[in-house]
């Protein structure tokens, strides 16, 4: 999908709700004169630091695009210590990525490039929280990427975040129903999915045979 799209159909719905949307207003300390703050400011939360939480663990994302057109219908993974790579046909366009640690995710994609005589173009990258972070808070809650909620196994939270603001939507004003919520519906499916992670990586480096030569997963939720 195209973030950038979506988050225009968000903005231009939260206007219609009544939302006033400021613009290029960075917020270096705790807003004042609010009931309630809702934290969604990103993987380097400002909120999470000012409310002295722990960071979640950050992962790398990086990907960009080769001009040529396919009529491919499939995405192909490579599994890398720590992450992955992989190869999207777009019709036009071909992306090209990889998930991985801060320090090695542009190592692995550079490296897999070279091997393949690939020419990446309008490249961009982001950083991935991964862990729930949600503060015990009535005033001050967190949000999304903010909240570290992202899935383990693909680094994808479009739909989690999603899930987490009706959630939170359903749970205002009580932002400690909102935390027990979260945790409740999140937390068993964040640590099932993680030990699903690893048993496959430890599997497919170690013992691949006893893995199917194909295989389905939900994209959302392993369980």
């Amino acid at each position: 999908m195209s973030h950038f799209e979506l988050d225009r159909l968000v903005a231009s719905l939260a206007r219609e709700a009544g939302a006033e949307i400021y613009l290029n207003h960075n917020i270096e300390e705790l807003p004042q004169g609010f009931e309630k703050i809702i934290g969604c400011d990103g993987a380097n939360s400002i909120l999470r630091r000012k409310l002295n939480l722990p960071n979640p663990t950050f992962r790398l994302g990086i990907h960009g695009f080769v001009k040529k057109r396919t009529t491919d219908s499939f995405v192909d993974v490579w599994p890398c210590k720590g992450g992955f790579i992989w190869k999207i046909p777009r019709g036009n366009e071909i992306e090209y990525g990889a998930i991985a640690k801060p320090e090695t995710a542009k190592k692995l994609l550079n490296d897999f490039l070279a091997q393949n005589n690939i020419s990446l173009g309008n490249v961009n990258s982001k950083i991935i929280p991964q862990g729930l972070v949600i503060p015990d808070n009535q005033s001050i809650t967190l949000c999304g990427d903010a909240a570290g909620l992202t899935k383990p196994w693909s680094g994808g939270g479009v739909v989690w975040s999603l899930i987490a603001a009706e959630i939170l939507l359903k749970s205002f004003p009580d932002f400690s129903a909102y935390r027990a919520r979260i945790k409740r519906f999140f937390l068993p499916k964040i640590i099932f999915s993680k030990l699903a992670t690893k048993f496959v990586y430890l599997s497919g480096f170690k013992t691949p045979w006893f893995l199917p030569n194909s295989a389905k997963i939900e994209g959302d939720f392993l369980l």
